[in-house]
């Protein structure tokens, strides 16, 4: 797709804005120039309108709308920028950005965990049955600050439980984020080896459990935080099954989709939009 084209052509609603733009421009990657070309054939806000709007809408690589660059283009950066670590850096820049706008530390001390299973497909590797919820897919367990933004994800089979896969999240967040101290969580995650495992770090985990003479719906304190945090989230088709192969895909679809939501949060943008168009 030329530059001429790109100006042409119509705005997605996945699109990023100039002011969104702005600020993630300069994160991005440079782009690698095609052969003996000085200046890459397709720009790099393209690629990054194409990747989000895969996320957005939960199409396939091969069905990406021919006015963005070829889909082979797109899935190659993707790729690249998943392996080299680069999405989690720009995501983690993005949160620390947002934090302090919101008049906090950069460095959160308190989070909450929660996960999520999602029904596998045909291709996704590692799919377990998840007895408790009758889906044979994967879990996302995610831990949120208490703004809801994202600390740390990882991607288990169906069949493992919350109380197996907090481990390995508590561990990661430990490294991750060093000045963690608190984390909340329901009851799935009420044993003695979670709270060892906090304890190893310096990290209290309390479990906030819902009273039995609750009726109905009830909004529990803390917990609450987590399942927006979720619903965000699906607002994207791409979390209505898990249609990847790797569960590295997976992880790194949770980090851009909160990135376009950073951007918009950055910017006080509801709805992202494509801006000017260059006449040429």
């Amino acid at each position: 797709m030329s530059s001429a084209s790109h100006n042409q052509r119509r705005s997605y609603a996945s699109d990023l804005s100039d002011a969104q733009w702005k600020i993630l421009e300069p994160l991005i990657p440079r782009a690698i120039a095609h052969r003996n070309l000085q200046v890459p054939i397709h720009p790099r806000r393209e690629i990054v309108n194409a990747i989000l709007y895969r996320v957005r809408t939960g199409c396939a690589w091969r069905m990406l709308p021919h006015d963005f660059p070829p889909w082979k283009t797109v899935f190659n950066t993707y790729r690249r920028w998943v392996q080299s670590g680069d999405i989690g850096i720009i995501h983690d820049y993005l949160r620390e950005a947002v934090r302090k706008s919101e008049g906090r530390s950069e460095y959160p001390t308190a989070s909450i965990l929660d996960s999520q299973t999602a029904k596998g497909s045909v291709q996704s590797e590692g799919a377990g049955y998840d007895a408790a919820k009758r889906i044979k897919g994967r879990k996302r367990h995610i831990l949120v600050d208490t703004l809801g933004l994202l600390l740390v994800v990882l991607v288990f089979s169906g069949n493992m439980q919350d109380r197996d896969a907090a481990i390995p999240m508590i561990d990661e967040s430990a490294v991750m984020h060093s000045h963690l101290r608190k984390i909340w969580a329901d009851g799935a995650y009420q044993t003695d080896q979670v709270r060892r495992a906090g304890e190893k770090h310096a990290i209290d985990v309390e479990i906030v459990k819902r009273s039995d003479s609750m009726n109905g719906f009830v909004v529990l304190p803390h917990r609450w935080i987590v399942e927006r945090t979720f619903g965000w989230l699906e607002r994207c088709r791409v979390f209505s099954r898990e249609y990847e192969r790797t569960t590295t895909s997976s992880r790194a679809n949770v980090h851009i989709a909160m990135i376009s939501l950073m951007l918009r949060r950055l910017t006080g943008e509801s709805t992202p939009r494509f801006q000017e168009r260059v006449q040429v």
